[in-house]
C-alpha cells in the first residue's frame, strides 16, 4: 500500500485541485428531482459554481442564492435573507424541495440553518458546508447525509427486492446508470441516492427548466426506509450508508470501496448472485467479463513500461490506481485533493495530499498523468501523456457518458490509457 505525505506545514495551496464543500452540496441536490439547490452566502460563490458545473456538463445548471454580503452577514447575519429568498423561489417556480447549504461567510458568523429552516414555509432540506474545510467529496456526501436524516421515514418492514446505491461524489451519470442495470438484472428495483444518472445525464430535454429534471424524487426518498439491501461505493459514503440502516434495523449493507476493475466488479457480482439465489449472470455480462480480461493482457505491456501520475477525490484514487495496478501500471504518484482515511489503501507508491505545485515539484516520478483539465498545461509543460478524467474537465464534451466502471467500463479505461502511453512514447523517440 502507499507511502501518505501530508504537508501541513504548507500555507497555502498554489495550482490547486482541489473543490469545496458547497460545490459538492450543489451537485448533489442536483440529483433530487425538481430540487433547487439554495447556496447561503456572497453571489459571487454561486455564480463561479454555475458556471463551473454548467461547462462541465454542458447542460443548464438550476441554482439559486441568498447574496449575503459582509455587511449583512456581520450586522444582521443571514435568516431574513434565506426566508426571503425560499420566498422568491417559490414565487417564480415550483419545486419539490430547495436545498440549503451554506458557504464559509455564514459559517465563519455561525447562523442558525436549523432554526432558519424550521421558519421556512416550504420543504426544505439544510446542510453545512463551510468552504474552509473539507472538499468537494465530503459536500456531497454531508448533503446525502442530510437528505437521509430530515426526509427518511423510519419503517419496520422490508421489502427484499428494493435496493438502495449511495455512490460517490466522482462517478459520472452513466457509471451509476450502469450500476444501476447491473443490480436490476438480478430482478431488483434500484434507487440511488443522489442519482445524476437521469439529470445530468446529457439528455435532449424537451424545454431548458429553472429546475433539475430527472434523478430521485422527494417521495421515493421518504420512502427509502424499508429497502432491504444497501450499497455504499466510496469511504465517503459509509455515514450516509450508516444513517440510513438506523431508519430501519431490518436493513442490509455492503460497503465497496469503489468498483473499478476485474476484483471489485466479481465482488458486486458476487454479492448479487448471493443475495438472489441465481445460478449465474446474463451472457453480456460473462462476455464483457471476458472482455475486461483479454483488456488487461492487451494494455499490460504498454502500462508497465509506463510510471502514472493520478490527480483526483480520495475515492476517484481509490478505484483509478488499482485498476491501474491489476493491469501491470505503476502508479507511482497519486496527488489527493483533501486528505481521507481512503487514502491509506489507495494502490500507489505514494499518496500526497497536495495540488499541482506538488506534482509538478515529482516531475521525474511519472511520465503519464491522469486527472482533470487543470492538469492540461501541467502535462503540455512537461511533455507527459494525459487521460483526462475528474472535475472538471473543460476541454472535452461528453463527460457524463464517460464509463470507467464494471466490466465494460474497465476495458475502455484500460484501451484508453494504454493509447496514451503508446503515443506519447512514440512522440519522446
Amino acid at each position: 500500500m502507499a507511502e501518505v505525505t501530508r504537508k501541513r506545514d504548507k500555507p497555502l495551496q498554489v495550482n490547486p485541485v482541489k473543490l469545496s464543500q458547497p460545490m459538492g452540496a450543489t451537485l448533489a441536490f442536483s440529483g433530487v428531482d425538481r430540487c433547487m439547490p439554495l447556496m447561503h452566502g456572497a453571489q459571487g460563490c454561486t455564480s463561479f459554481t454555475k458556471v463551473f458545473f454548467t461547462r462541465h456538463f454542458c447542460e443548464p445548471i438550476a441554482i439559486q442564492t441568498t447574496a449575503v454580503t459582509d455587511a449583512l452577514a456581520v450586522l444582521d447575519g443571514g435568516g431574513y435573507s434565506i426566508v426571503e429568498s425560499v420566498k422568491n423561489i417559490c414565487k417564480k417556480t415550483s419545486p419539490s424541495l430547495i436545498g440549503l447549504h451554506t458557504t464559509g461567510l455564514p459559517e465563519t458568523r455561525g447562523d442558525d440553518l436549523r432554526g432558519v429552516a424550521s421558519k421556512a414555509d416550504f420543504p426544505l432540506v439544510y446542510v453545512n458546508t463551510p468552504d474552509y474545510e473539507g472538499g468537494f467529496e465530503s459536500g456531497w456526501a454531508l448533503t446525502c447525509k442530510a437528505l437521509i436524516e430530515q426526509l427518511v421515514a423510519p419503517a419496520a418492514t422490508v421489502n427484499d427486492n428494493k435496493l438502495v446505491l449511495l455512490p460517490h461524489v466522482s462517478l459520472t451519470p452513466i457509471e451509476v446508470e450502469r450500476i444501476k442495470e447491473l443490480i436490476e438484472s438480478f430482478g431488483f428495483n434500484v434507487l440511488a441516492l443522489p442519482d445524476l444518472s437521469t439529470s445530468l445525464d446529457g439528455h435532449l430535454g424537451e424545454k431548458q427548466t429553472a429546475l433539475s429534471s430527472g434523478g430521485i424524487s422527494v417521495e421515493e426518498i421518504k420512502a427509502l426506509g424499508n429497502a432491504g439491501l444497501v450499497i455504499s461505493v466510496g469511504e465517503s459514503m459509509r455515514e450516509s450508508a450508516k444513517v440510513l440502516l438506523q431508519k430501519n434495523a431490518g436493513m442490509r449493507h455492503h460497503h465497496f470501496s469503489h468498483l473499478q476493475g476485474l476484483e471489485a466488479s466479481d465482488s458486486l457480482v458476487e454479492l448479487l448472485l448471493a443475495e438472489t439465489g441465481f445460478n449465474g449472470v446474463t451472457p453480456k455480462v460473462e462476455r464483457w467479463r471476458q472482455r475486461l480480461q483479454d483488456a488487461m493482457l492487451d494494455s499490460h505491456f504498454s502500462l508497465g513500461q509506463t510510471r502514472i501520475l493520478v490527480v483526483g477525490e480520495p475515492d476517484q484514487l481509490a478505484g483509478t490506481c488499482r485498476i491501474l495496478h491489476d493491469a501491470g501500471g505503476r502508479v507511482t504518484l497519486a496527488v489527493s485533493s483533501v486528505d481521507s482515511p481512503q487514502l491509506e489503501k489507495i494502490w500507489a507508491k505514494r499518496v500526497l495530499v497536495g495540488d499541482l505545485e506538488d506534482a509538478e515539484a515529482a516531475a521525474d516520478e511519472y511520465d503519464l498523468i491522469v486527472g482533470n483539465c487543470h492538469c492540461k498545461a501541467l502535462a503540455h509543460r512537461l511533455r507527459k501523456g494525459l487521460v483526462l478524467r475528474g472535475f472538471p474537465n473543460w476541454e472535452e464534451v461528453g463527460n457524463p457518458l464517460k464509463n470507467d466502471l464494471l466490466y465494460e467500463g474497465g476495458a475502455y479505461f484500460l484501451y484508453e490509457t494504454a493509447n496514451v502511453a503508446e503515443e506519447m512514447r512514440g512522440k519522446t523517440v
